[in-house]
């Protein structure tokens, strides 16, 4: 491991991206945790996540994110041609059927409807994760997955695809080879899920 705490980089974004967010002025306040610390002690303890889009001939295709900010790991995503709430939670939902969220986590969004939706507050208290949201007009906020968006969207090698089954298949093979292949500097030259394996295997070794 590269020292005691995992960094996600704040990247600059190589291609302007369409902006999803809308914001709900009808929801409650949630605090911003995170306070632009983007850090972690362990694997699945502050997680970040927003929603990109994909442009195919039969219509946009959406993408819901699960960042992990110590292991810089994809740990939850999902595909689908619309926007809802509904794409939000599965994916945070498929993270933690994966046991991939630690206790007393937070999951860092922007102020867009879909994270502030009843759907979504709900379930994230019944998994007892705890909500964080960026302050307004805060650009930096966001700069984890701006970062990563720019990066799939860079390197998946196509612009738009014939057809929206193409193009989530590519994006999520795209994603199985960055969590399993690609290496980062900042995590001593392992892959994200390399670097969570090995904290795992570090917190379950006897004292």
């Amino acid at each position: 491991m590269h020292g005691e705490v995992c960094h996600a980089d704040a990247g600059i974004t190589r291609r302007k991206r369409r902006n999803l967010t809308k914001p709900d002025r009808a929801a409650g306040v949630v605090p911003d945790l995170i306070r632009r610390e983007f850090s972690a002690p362990l694997p699945g303890l502050k997680l970040v996540g927003d929603i990109s889009c994909f442009p195919t001939g039969g219509g946009w295709v959406y993408l819901a994110t699960v960042l992990d900010l110590c292991s810089e790991e994809l740990i939850g995503f999902a595909v689908a041609p619309h926007m809802w709430a509904s794409l939000a939670l599965e994916a945070i939902s498929t993270a933690h059927r994966a046991g991939l969220v630690a206790g007393n986590a937070m999951m860092h969004t922007d102020r867009g409807s879909q994270y502030h939706s009843k759907l979504y507050r709900n379930a994230l208290r019944r998994l007892e994760i705890r909500h964080s949201t960026s302050r307004t007009g805060s650009c930096l906020d966001g700069a984890a997955t701006e970062s990563f968006f720019a990066t799939i969207k860079a390197e998946i090698g196509v612009s738009s695809w014939p057809d929206r089954a193409g193009a989530g298949r590519d994006i999520e093979n795209w994603i199985r080879s960055y969590n399993e292949r690609r290496l980062a500097s900042a995590l001593g030259y392992l892959t994200p899920s390399e670097t969570r394996r090995a904290w795992q295997e570090r917190i379950a070794m006897p004292a």
